[in-house]
């Protein structure tokens, strides 16, 4: 199921993934997803990492996630059934909990294993076609920090994957192996995946190494890497514990304000490939 088959001109379908931890999937997938719906996008956000940060982030409780994505992994439930609202207008969540650590061995002797997220999405956008001026627009996907199932299906289920690269000495650091997953992936399960783009975060423009990693980034990745970076920000790293995002923590705080010109850079480069 390509892009195209999916329903590419409804809705959009973005995995946030790099397998290294700490390089801001999560607040990236929270905030983005804000922004995005604060521009007048219907968001839905899928966390489909078991620590539920992404939930938690959002101001969802643990006794509020009475549906999850195991349930929807495990065909429990629809998608649409498992989402909660959140405190932000146009942007729902697919919470998480730690109900999803068994899925992989769940789900051994399952020939469908890699296309339950791609199949749950699906039946989202068969519903949306009844009722457009209220469908999904974008669906991001929080991934956790490695390459197992739970990223395939992710990837299998995108469009397009968008990966986050901390500004720090490591930051290339399995970048290679991630874009060759990407590839086996596209050549077997997925040939409409590519990489949306590439976003640098936690950005120090007073350092010199933050400099030279930015520079070796965009060198590795070209036109791919977004001009919006992600400085690194207290008030983006205190938002999470009072489960909101940035905008509505401190809308006027340099991360919130990245975040906002990341949305529009994303919305933008959207509307060149729609057009293409």
């Amino acid at each position: 199921m390509t892009g195209k088959t999916m329903g590419f001109q409804s809705l959009r379908v973005i995995a946030i993934a790099n397998q290294k931890g700490g390089v801001g999937k999560t607040t990236t997938a929270i905030n983005l997803g804000t922004a995005l719906a604060a521009a007048g996008e219907r968001v839905l956000v899928v966390d489909l990492d078991p620590q539920g940060n992404a939930s938690t982030g959002l101001g969802i409780g643990q006794d509020e996630r009475v549906r999850t994505t195991y349930e929807v992994m495990t065909g429990r439930c629809g998608l649409l059934e498992a989402a909660v609202k959140t405190q932000v207008p146009g942007l729902a969540i697919v919470p998480a909990n730690s109900d999803l650590v068994g899925i992989e061995s769940e789900l051994m002797a399952e020939p469908t294993r890699p296309f339950r997220l791609r199949d749950a999405i699906g039946a989202v956008i068969g519903q949306s076609r009844s009722s457009p001026e209220t469908a999904t627009t974008y669906v991001l996907i929080d991934c956790p920090p490695s390459l197992n199932l739970l990223t395939l299906n992710a990837m299998v289920a995108a469009h397009a994957v968008l990966v986050p690269v901390q500004c720090e000495f490591f930051a290339l650091e399995g970048i290679s192996q991630l874009k060759d997953n990407i590839e086996q992936i596209k050549a077997t399960l997925n040939p409409g995946l590519e990489i949306q783009g590439v976003v640098l975060t936690m950005h120090d423009q007073r350092t010199s190494l933050s400099r030279e990693v930015a520079q070796n980034v965009r060198g590795f990745f070209g036109a791919k890497v977004y001009e919006t970076m992600i400085p690194r920000n207290t008030r983006v790293a205190e938002a999470p514990s009072h489960g909101k995002p940035i905008l509505l923590y401190d809308v006027n705080s340099p991360g919130s304000q990245a975040y906002m010109r990341l949305a529009a850079e994303i919305i933008e480069r959207e509307r060149r490939y729609k057009a293409a």
